[in-house]
């Protein structure tokens, strides 16, 4: 790991832990370059790195600050968005931007394993706690699973508990993380500039008989958000291909 990724991910740690509470100072950058045995560079290319996650303010002249940490969400636990922040005692929210019956693009067909004439459902729905918006959710879903949310308000709830209700099987999740720049809707639906860094993760839900549910590309404002994902020596190693993948089971 270089010198400015130890010293981001220590001060981060730090913040979300609580140690470095919402609003405290973070020691000088000579301070910091005194306790990591660094030059005022990486340090300086570290407090840039945090605060493009929106986890500190900076500006000329001032003492950089903590600003609030986002909700860590812990991904190999395969929960409903909902069901997450109802459980930080937070409320949960949804509004739905678009739900539609069509032809999938290619890329999405071949992830569902269906046919390039085959329709399917797209549910876009911007997520929030606390009626601040954190996620973007865009959901492709087989035809015969995507028309049951025809039936309901997706404004209403978790769709995956309401899926789950009508005897879906949604037992496997598989997630690659990445980063994304936003793009003109997902500035607008989450309140930040076109070109900010989101947290992006690709999930794939299965059937428990293997059969792919649901495509998903869920995007979250990273100063509102963080993925963990819990690991273990006596686990099973993955195979190559899944390196960038978790997978986890579990009812989402």
């Amino acid at each position: 790991m270089s010198l400015h990724e130890t010293v981001r991910t220590t001060l981060r740690d730090r913040i979300l832990s609580g140690a470095l509470p919402v609003g405290a100072a973070l020691p000088t950058t000579a301070e910091l370059s005194v306790e990591f045995g660094a030059s005022r560079g990486p340090v300086r290319q570290a407090l840039a790195a945090l605060a493009t996650e929106g986890l500190i303010s900076t500006g000329q002249g001032r003492v950089p600050t903590v600003m609030r940490a986002p909700f860590a969400h812990a991904i190999d636990d395969f929960f409903s968005f909902s069901a997450w922040v109802t459980a930080m005692g937070r409320v949960p929210g949804q509004r739905t931007i678009e739900l539609a019956l069509r032809r999938p693009p290619a890329s999405v067909a071949a992830a569902l394993g269906v046919g390039g004439d085959t329709r399917a459902v797209d549910l876009v729905r911007v997520r929030s706690i606390d009626d601040e918006p954190v996620m973007i959710e865009r959901s492709t879903f087989v035809e015969h699973v995507g028309r049951l949310i025809f039936d309901f308000d997706p404004d209403a709830g978790s769709v995956f508990t309401a899926l789950l209700d009508r005897g879906v099987s949604l037992e496997h999740g598989e997630h690659t993380i990445n980063a994304v720049a936003a793009n003109d809707q997902d500035a607008a639906a989450l309140d930040v500039a076109v070109g900010t860094p989101l947290l992006r993760v690709h999930r794939l839900t299965r059937s428990a008989a293997g059969e792919v549910i649901e495509v998903a590309d869920d995007r979250y404002r990273p100063d509102r958000a963080s993925l963990i994902v819990h690991n273990s020596r006596t686990r099973t190693a993955p195979a190559p291909s899944a390196v960038r993948r978790t997978t986890t089971e579990g009812s989402r």
